[in-house]
């Protein structure tokens, strides 16, 4: 019995001293972590005391802190916004300036092409230095002769006097044509002997055809661009009367506008029906059936501004062509910026509507009947239109286009 109460508190012993080096060996592990994690503990509380010196500073002090974030937010959002329009300013100011620069070099290239191919040299340098108030091509057809003589005995000045409109008032006038699908054939044959008898022709690379005018538009644009410098370049059709002052001085008004499309702006119908005149083909892609077009001029007559003008001749590859051709002229310039006009002087009725409003001083700039499309048997009543609608005979050479517009380089 005692020699196992003896072996029992032996096991104590050895327990108890066993307990006593484990505390020691802990109470020296806590004083060395405590001395590594001494420093960063101190830089902590460091910390919190400069903040909340700092906040107690702006407490004694006699500012608000909150007023002062709220008077640093305002100043910074009206620093934000002028800057932002300052940039929106500068944006736009560079983008003109391309589309300008691209014009030039565009234009440049087309010049110096079509004059070396010709052995032209000079034709290079006057095409760059004359400055043109605008450029009127009338949209014509091979069968369209007896429209073309009604129109040139009417409203087109002829022989010299087109020249001395070139010269002085700056406007260019050429009936605008393509070709046959048979090249050389008997209808390019006939346009070639009407050209050498008064030539007051445009020929395009462009294959005639009624199907084809939304593509022999974008040709006519970018054509004329190319051969002529000008403020305004200006689509009419061969059944159309035009008074060329009160359409110039129409035009005159928008010279520093950038990008202007200028017409009788209207929203017809989107026929879907096949088989009726007009019809959309692509119909679906203005939504629903009965739907409308979006806003654009009417075709018989409308004018563009030159970079207008330049932007189709840059971008005629890729434009969309839709079934008519004012659609599509109107379709190209939607997500651009541009200054819709809508001018109802250039969309006169025939008489009595155009001669009751020159009558009472407002000269239409151009007259067509609504329902034809045009003058209705335009050959046999243009003569008509002319007497009872047209301006005074001098308005043309009494009013002065050179005044308004830019001065040549």
């Amino acid at each position: 019995m005692h020699v196992k109460s003896r072996e029992l508190a032996s096991r104590n012993v050895i327990s108890r001293k066993s307990v006593l080096l484990l505390c020691l060996a802990s109470f020296c592990t806590g004083m060395f972590f405590t001395n590594r994690m001494g420093p960063e503990t101190e830089g902590v509380q460091r910390t919190s005391r400069t903040n909340e010196d700092e906040s107690s500073n702006l407490k004694s002090g006699d500012c608000n802190p909150k007023l002062v974030l709220l008077n640093k937010g305002s100043n910074s959002s009206g620093d934000i916004s002028s800057a932002q329009k300052a940039i929106q300013s500068l944006d736009r100011t560079i983008s003109d300036v391309e589309m300008e620069l691209v014009a030039a070099r565009a234009e440049r290239e087309t010049v110096i092409k079509d004059s070396l191919a010709m052995g032209d040299s000079q034709a290079i340098e006057s095409n760059f230095k004359k400055k043109y108030f605008m450029v009127i091509g009338i949209n014509t057809a091979f069968s369209s002769r007896k429209r073309r003589d009604s129109v040139r005995a009417t409203w087109i000045p002829q022989g010299e006097k087109r020249k001395r409109l070139e010269e002085e008032k700056g406007i260019i006038i050429r009936f605008v044509i393509g070709h046959s699908s048979t090249s050389g054939g008997i209808l390019d044959r006939a346009i070639d002997a009407e050209e050498k008898v008064h030539g007051d022709f445009m020929r395009l690379q462009h294959i005639e055809g009624y199907l084809e005018l939304s593509a022999k538009t974008k040709a006519y644009f970018a054509t004329a661009v190319s051969l002529w410098d000008a403020e305004f370049y200006v689509k009419v059709d061969d059944d159309v009367h035009v008074n060329l002052a009160t359409l110039g001085m129409s035009l005159a008004g928008h010279q520093k506008q950038p990008r202007v499309y200028i017409g009788c702006m209207k929203s017809g119908p989107v026929l879907a029906q096949k088989g009726v005149k007009y019809h959309e083909p692509e119909h679906w892609k203005f939504g629903e059936v009965g739907n409308k077009y979006f806003r654009h001029a009417t075709g018989q007559l409308y004018a563009i501004s030159k970079d207008l003008a330049t932007y189709i001749s840059i971008n005629q590859n890729v434009l969309h062509k839709y079934a008519n051709e004012d659609v599509s002229l109107g379709s190209w310039f939607i997500g651009l910026d541009v200054e819709h006009v809508d001018d109802r002087r250039l969309c006169c009725g025939t008489p009595p509507d155009c001669e009751w409003k020159a009558q009472a001083g407002n000269i239409c700039a151009a007259s067509f009947d609504w329902r034809c499309s045009g003058i209705c048997r335009s050959v046999e009543r243009m003569m008509e239109v002319h007497k009872r609608c047209g301006e005074d005979k001098n308005a043309l050479w009494s009013t002065s286009f050179l005044e308004t517009r830019s001065s040549s380089s």
